[in-house]
């Protein structure tokens, strides 16, 4: 698809046609639900998946007319960024959560990253009752109910990084470098997760699949799957948001 979107993007760069640019859109809305799809758990209970999809086909019309292609991304790897971005920003603007819910995963994500930097590990879900003064069984209820609040918030994280930091053409060494270091600390923050957290990772990332469907698939329930899902975000966020926001002590010690 990319050579049949390149050659379609530089005649509309040249003529901004708009029957063209409608070609290119329909060409990429696979794109479209493929993000759609793959952020459905954080909106299922929600809200509709076609003003989701709506959403990204304004995000992919933007992206057709903001790409750059001299600075030496593919369009895909651009407009599903862009995409991705518009359907988080939706979400979000919704306000679907209940603000308890909110506030839980507010502290949760607090006390999670707090205890990480004190242990240099994931918390246990005692640790975690302990730090928040409540008991184990209340813990693991919110964790169910604030999964996809606490989803949402790691997808935010990585589209930060991932929509200002587009691979271009004039990327410099230390970009380079630095997005390097991201992925082997991303890698290693996925090995070191539980087989259970590892393997719902796996299936909701690249299966794309809804939790009902992981739950049947790990023989567990789906309010378990939310929780397991919950901690493996957590633990995910926690390893990857220093380096992401630039603030490694590793880096500082370094500098």
């Amino acid at each position: 698809m990319e050579s049949s979107n390149a050659a379609l993007l530089e005649e509309y760069g040249m003529s901004h046609s708009e029957a063209l640019r409608n070609e290119i859109v329909l060409k990429n809305l696979g794109l479209v639900r493929a993000c759609a799809l793959s952020l459905r758990n954080t909106f299922i209970k929600y809200g509709d998946v076609d003003d989701v999809v709506n959403e990204g086909v304004i995000a992919l019309m933007d992206a057709i007319e903001s790409f750059d292609p001299t600075k030496g991304a593919k369009f895909e790897t651009y407009a599903s960024l862009k995409i991705r971005g518009a359907i988080i920003d939706y979400v979000r603007r919704q306000d679907w959560v209940p603000r308890p819910v909110r506030k839980f995963a507010r502290d949760l994500d607090k006390a999670n990253s707090i205890l990480y930097n004190q242990y240099n590990r994931a918390p246990t879900n005692a640790e975690l009752a302990e730090y928040l003064g409540m008991s184990e069984d209340k813990l693991l209820k919110g964790m169910a109910d604030a999964s996809n609040t606490v989803t949402l918030s790691f997808e935010e994280l990585l589209y930060e990084d991932n929509f200002e930091g587009s691979p271009s053409a004039d990327e410099g060494s230390d970009s380079r470098l630095l997005r390097q270091e991201l992925r082997e600390v991303t890698a290693k923050a996925i090995a070191s997760l539980k087989e259970k957290e590892r393997q719902v990772i796996t299936l909701y990332y690249y299966k794309s699949m809804k939790y009902s469907d992981i739950a049947k698939v790990i023989g567990v329930s789906e309010s378990r799957v939310c929780q397991i899902n919950t901690k493996a975000m957590l633990a995910l966020k926690a390893a990857l948001e220093p380096y992401i926001k630039g603030s490694s002590p590793e880096k500082e010690e370094q500098s």
